[in-house]
This record gives structure tokens, sequence and C-alpha cells, in this order.
């Protein structure tokens, strides 16, 4: 994925000046530059039969496929630690429509954080409302969808029960209506959660435009203009948006689906397995056919221009510091501790304990090389830390195409 970046990133920049603002064009040079001597280094030798190797420093930047694992693994162990046994745990999707995906790229902060808080809001409303316990969430944003268009949405984690709120000291499980099969696994009504996330997300996009925090230039100039604005958000409030609920897999834990979810915390929104091919300036990649949450199970090859590759790619680079993983209610910072210590008490069961431990990891412990011709353990005998960003940026090892303004 690297190589496909660097080689098009430059024709890239010059048919997008507009587009390639500093944070992607940033962001791509730190990607073009990772592992490369620009980097610095640490020099290894093996004691055993005295082999030398250079391995250069990473980026660290993380939409970067090459780094930021130990950050996806230090979620993936966190989430994990918030799971309890014999507990059904479910996936919630919240998407907003197309129509609004790309006036959301266009105002990421405001827009996005409006989607996690009406996510949020929504679900916790109609758990209260339907099923009477303290709800809780840990929500992960994604922006794309299998061809890389822009496809806003975030997926939640979310328990099937908590401390009840009419009779404070028991548990109560989500259970479906009366009138449904009482054994039929279910969180709350779908549809109803659909509306209220709708209506509370439209709210909010009237909010932030009233108070002048959305960006409304180029294509969406005329949304100024406080008649056409409700004109053109009327059709909104009258469709049926997507949210989804997913029932525990039968085949699996709720371990896979924290895995799930941690798949695209950093990297970028396609890994290299999808890749098909890369020649004579066309990236070719697989795509799942549909437009249905998850698709179907057919796939199909996506050709694109390595440009266009490149700027679709560069459609999911995030603001410089959004935090694109929340948690909500009892697993939010504030209240977890209680929370889970309240219905471990409650179900009269120990907290999870499941991890991706380092072992696991084919290359051995956590941060050790090994040798490429004994695989022994390499020794570290030198090292060149890791330049600023400024003094990179500054030399002569900064891309071509990168413009500091």
């Amino acid at each position: 994925m690297i190589e496909v970046l660097k080689d098009h990133v430059a024709g890239f920049i010059g048919a997008n000046a507009d587009a390639a603002v500093p944070q992607v064009q940033s962001t791509l040079a730190k990607l073009s530059l990772c592992r490369t001597p620009a980097m610095g280094h640490h020099r290894y030798r093996c004691d055993q039969c005295e082999h030398e190797t250079t391995v250069y420093n990473s980026c660290g930047d993380r939409h970067c496929p090459q780094c930021a694992g130990a950050k996806r693994a230090d979620w993936l162990d966190s989430t994990a630690m918030l799971l309890l046994p014999d507990l059904d745990y479910y996936q919630v999707v919240f998407t907003i429509p197309d129509e609004l995906s790309s006036l959301a790229l266009g105002n990421r902060r405001a827009m996005f954080d409006l989607l996690f808080r009406s996510a949020w809001q929504s679900l916790q409303q109609v758990i209260r409302d339907e099923q009477q316990y303290e709800a809780a969430a840990a929500m992960v944003l994604h922006t794309w969808n299998q061809k890389l268009d822009a496809h806003v949405h975030v997926h939640a984690l979310v328990p099937g029960g908590g401390p009840s709120l009419r009779e404070p000291g028991t548990w109560k499980f989500s259970r479906p209506p009366a009138h449904e099969n009482q054994r039929r696994l279910w969180l709350v009504d779908a549809d109803v959660l659909r509306v209220e996330f709708r209506d509370r997300f439209v709210a909010g996009l009237r909010r932030l435009r009233q108070q002048r925090e959305l960006k409304l230039t180029g294509e969406w100039l005329f949304l100024n203009d406080a008649a056409a604005f409700e004109e053109w958000l009327q059709p909104l409030t009258e469709i049926s948006w997507v949210t989804y609920i997913e029932k525990p897999p039968e085949t699996s834990s709720p371990e896979h689906v924290v895995k799930y979810l941690a798949r695209y915390m950093t990297g970028g929104p396609i890994s290299d397995r999808r890749l098909v091919s890369h020649h004579h300036g066309i990236v070719t990649f697989m795509a799942r056919a549909g437009n249905t949450h998850g698709g179907s199970d057919d796939t199909t090859e996506i050709p694109l221009a390595g440009p266009e590759f490149v700027r679709r790619w560069s459609l999911h680079i995030l603001p410089k510091g959004y935090t694109k993983t929340r948690r909500f209610g009892g697993y939010s910072n504030r209240h977890r501790q209680r929370y889970i210590a309240e219905c471990c008490a409650l179900l009269a069961v120990e907290a999870s304990v499941t991890s991706s431990s380092p072992a696991e990891s084919p290359a051995g412990t956590a941060g050790e090389h090994l040798c490429p011709l004994c695989s022994s353990p390499l020794c570290c005998v030198s090292a060149e830390t890791r330049p600023g960003w400024n003094v990179v940026m500054r030399s002569g090892d900064r891309p071509l195409w990168y413009d500091d303004g």
C-alpha cells in the first residue's frame, strides 16, 4: 500500500491542488518517508552469526499502513477488558445519508462530533425508554465504503443489558416486546432508534448552521440562505436513515466484534490484502458488491487511475488530533470504574481479562527483532533518533511535491 501511494502522490497533488490541504500533504509526506533513511535508524547485530542489519524508524502517523499497530493493540486490549462473560453484545451502525457525506468531509470536526453525539444520545434514549437499564457504548468512526468513497458512519459496541434504572440494585437484560418471540435476541426497536437518530442529527445540523459552525462554500454556498437550507434538508427528514443492529454472532465471541472494530483503528481505509494489481498507472482492488450493510458475499474488482486512488484514500485523513474512538455512558471515563464494578456485582462475575497478548505475535516478544539468517535475537548496537518533522520538511529529504506554504 505504501508503495502505491508513493508512486502516485505527486500525480494526485498536481491534479488536486485544492484538495491537497496542509493536513493531507503532511500525512502523505510522512507516509512517503516512513522507514527511509530520513527517519533515522537502529543498527542491530546478531551475537550468534554476527550478521548486522539496519532498521529505519517509522513515521508513527496513525494513517500509515506500516505504523501504529501498538495503538490499535492498546485500544483492543482496553476495550476487551470491558467485556463481561455471559452477556450478549450488539454492534450498532449509525450512517448518515450519502447526500450529507461530502458536506461532512468539508466540516469534519463539527459533523463528526454531531454524528457521535446523535448516535449516543439516540441509543441512550431508546434503551432508557424501552429497556430501562443504564446504557454503555464504545464507538469507532469510519468514513469510507468498500470503494473508498465517502460513507460516514460509526460502529458501536453495546451490551445487551445493564443495571436497572427502575429497580436500583437489580440487573436487566434487553428483551423484545411482549408481542415478539421472547427467545429472540433483541437490543431495541431498530425502527424507533432509526427515527430518533435522524431527528437528533437533523436538529443538530440546523444548530450548526444557525451558529455559523458549518463551512458552506463552493457547491454548498447556496445553503447560506435559510430558505434554501430548509428546502434542501426537508427530503432528508422524510427518508429512512440507515441504523443497523447486528445481533451477537452465533459462531464467535464478543472479542471478535472488538477485533473487527479495531481493524481500521489505524492504517487507513484499505488493507494490502485487498489490492489485486498495480500496473501501468492503474491500481486495482477488491470490493464487496451491493450497498446494504456489510455488502453482499460477491466481490468485484475496482480499477482506478493511480492519482484517483490516492485522492479517494486521502478523503479519509482525519483532522489533526481528532479522536475517532469514543466511549459513552457506563464506558465513559467518568463512570467506567463504577459501572463495571456494579455490573460484575449484579451478574456475580469477574471482569474479562481477554487481551491480545504480545506473545501471540509471530515475531516473538513485542519490540524484539530477530536475525533474518538464524532467527536469534538481535542486539541494538547504535541508534539515530527520528528528527522532528520541521527539520525533515526543510531538508533535502522532503518530497519534491511537498508545499510547506
